[in-house]
């Protein structure tokens, strides 16, 4: 028996084989959970050929989590999979160029509005849209850059991931009375599709080979995604409105 036996977890934001959200799903499929996957626009593609490499091809349903029209949908295209869903896994970011790579002071709002929509307030919009479908017990997992400092080239990221943070401690104190616990997972720097689009990103490389107390690869998922399976699971039945790092200990070293 696996640890998700019997759940249903709708996973965003699988592009490739090498992303954190692409071990989730592989995760909750080899410990006995379903997987549905999300995708949208010419991303469809992609993560189709990425579902094909699970140990089992889930089905993929339309979803831009910035639409209003495919967030109304997305309990009845769920409902043709499943009659409840167990979890949901929010694997989504963006910040346009302009608002990364040191423009900070010079970044327009509706460029920021891009980034906070995307990366913080979709958070909201998808739990929400798929509440009905949610039993007590089900649970919310984010994914998050620990934003408690201001980082090189982050910009309006890095200030998205503080309105991630936030949002997931509100959603945390309105949904725990259904039962329902909202987490995050504070992973590492990942050599990810994301990665890909923030200038400078091998200066987080080498910061972290010097100052984290335990290895961390750039390249391995799988640390990350072991514990938003673990926060998916029954094993943290008390524990919402927490951020778990997954960094090899580099949050917690001094400069």
């Amino acid at each position: 028996m696996g640890i998700m036996d019997g759940k249903t977890v709708l996973v965003t934001g699988v592009l490739t084989n090498h992303s954190i959200a692409f071990s989730v799903a592989e995760l909750i499929q080899q410990n006995g959970g379903k997987v549905i996957l999300s995708s949208f626009g010419r991303a469809m593609s992609l993560t189709e050929r990425a579902s094909n490499k699970l140990p089992s091809t889930p089905p993929i349903i339309e979803l831009d989590v910035t639409s209003k029209e495919n967030l109304d949908n997305l309990k009845s295209e769920l409902m043709k999979y499943t009659k409840q869903i167990d979890g949901i896994v929010h694997a989504v970011g963006f910040a346009p160029q302009s608002a990364l790579g040191g423009n900070f002071l010079k970044t327009e709002w509706e460029d920021v509005a891009i980034a906070l929509h995307t990366s913080a307030f979709s958070f909201k919009s998808l739990t929400v849209a798929a509440l009905d479908l949610m039993p007590t017990g089900s649970s919310v997992v984010g994914l998050d850059f620990d934003a408690a400092v201001a980082w090189p080239q982050y910009d309006w990221m890095g200030v998205a991931k503080s309105a991630l943070e936030a949002t997931s401690r509100y959603l945390a104190r309105d949904l725990g009375p259904k039962g329902i616990r909202v987490n995050l997972v504070a992973a590492g720097p990942l050599n990810t599709v994301a990665a890909k689009h923030i200038p400078g990103f091998e200066k987080f490389e080498a910061a972290w080979s010097d100052r984290s107390p335990l290895t961390w690869s750039i390249s391995d998922p799988v640390p990350s995604a072991k514990a938003v399976v673990a926060l998916l699971s029954d094993w943290f039945p008390a524990t919402t409105g927490e951020i778990i790092h997954v960094d090899g200990g580099y949050h917690a070293m001094g400069y």
